[in-house]
């Protein structure tokens, strides 16, 4: 027997012991990615990129498989998320410098597919709309790859940002100058204060958002973003809004969450690796490869041990109204009382953070 459909997860959480594993588990992700889409130079795989510490050990892995001849990027157009206003492009510590210096330069990625903000554009404001329009004119973002600041934020959109905001100029909160200071010699004075940034909506725009987390500093960021609600003080939060999003993590960022949470998370993975199923991409354009071409392989001799699953017939025809009647028409004094429990029967056990369950 075989399994036919693909996992779908509004909200994807994989688990990894340590940021090696988390990284080349994305890694993987994103060659399997570009290889299913088949890219072309009329119709090449938009990526969009990130800086920062936790994104350097993807970019070792994705040139390191390049090296080894897994994967090209010669028909990838990238876009990076963001890039300081007011230092040069040359300089050590500009976005630009970053990407050459970790990414760029040792791969085969066209330097014309190759799109950063520019900070020292005369006119920032029009810099950052005709960021927006090349980005739609490639046709939109096919995976984000991004990641967060101890405070719950994507790209520059700090604290209380509009879940709706597109590609603009920010001033950057004193949290995150205070992080970006180690790239500065722990020089706060030497850390630029605005920077341009795609949106909270430009990243929800691309068809897939995957996110990378590692580190017991950024558990409080990630457990009010998974279990917590949509909120603009912790941006992150607005991949609850995406169809199609997956964060990867490490055991430490888990930290905070509840350990029913990481169960449940840990449990939808391996239900999906005994089924071979992977994430289900939408159809948004026909750009997009057959979805079956997306799951992960699975040989004839496991697709036999496998369970089919089908959903039964439903009888759709039309049937009597019933009558519906008042509930204390229907039952008695006695039956009211055995049907109704006392409080504590009903009240859920306490839950326990993981922090909780971690001696120090």
């Amino acid at each position: 027997m075989s399994v036919s459909g693909t996992l779908t997860a509004c909200r994807r959480l994989i688990i990894r012991d340590d940021p090696h594993a988390a990284s080349k588990y994305i890694t993987d992700y994103i060659i399997e990615r570009i290889k299913a889409f088949n890219p072309t130079p009329e119709r090449p795989f938009v990526l969009g990129l990130p800086t920062g510490s936790s994104p350097v050990l993807i970019y070792e892995h994705l040139v390191q498989r390049y090296k080894a001849g897994d994967i090209s990027f010669r028909n990838v157009v990238t876009f990076n998320m963001d890039e300081y206003v007011g230092i040069p492009r040359d300089h050590p510590e500009s976005y630009h410098s970053f990407m050459y210096k970790h990414f760029f330069s040792h791969t085969d990625v066209n330097p014309g597919n190759i799109n950063i903000l520019n900070g020292n554009a005369p006119d920032l404001e029009a810099e950052c709309q005709n960021y927006e329009k090349k980005i739609q004119q490639a046709g939109g973002i096919e995976l984000f790859l991004g990641g967060i600041g101890p405070d719950g934020h994507i790209a520059f959109n700090e604290p209380g940002s509009s879940l709706k905001s597109r590609t603009r100029v920010k001033t950057l909160a004193y949290d995150t100058i205070l992080a970006n200071s180690r790239f500065f010699g722990n020089n706060l004075d030497q850390v630029p204060r605005m920077a341009l940034t795609v949106g909270v909506q430009t990243v929800l725009d691309a068809r897939e958002v995957v996110i990378i987390i590692t580190g017991a500093h950024k558990a409080m960021a990630l457990q009010r973003c998974i279990e917590g609600g949509v909120n603009h003080m912790w941006t992150l939060s607005s991949l609850q809004l995406h169809p199609h999003p997956m964060i990867v993590v490490d055991e430490d960022a888990t930290l905070e969450l509840q350990v029913k949470t990481v169960k449940y998370f840990k449990s939808i993975e391996r239900v999906g690796e005994e089924l071979g199923f992977r994430q289900k991409l939408p159809r948004k354009r026909d750009s997009l490869v057959d979805e079956s071409t997306l799951a992960s392989p699975v040989s004839h001799a496991q697709a036999s041990n496998t369970v089919k699953l089908t959903v039964p017939p439903f009888d759709l025809s039309p049937s009597a109204s019933p009558v519906l009647e008042p509930m204390s028409a229907r039952l008695s004094d006695q039956q009211e009382a055995k049907t109704l429990l006392p409080i504590q029967v009903l009240e859920d056990a306490p839950t326990t953070r993981m922090s909780a369950r971690v001696t120090g």
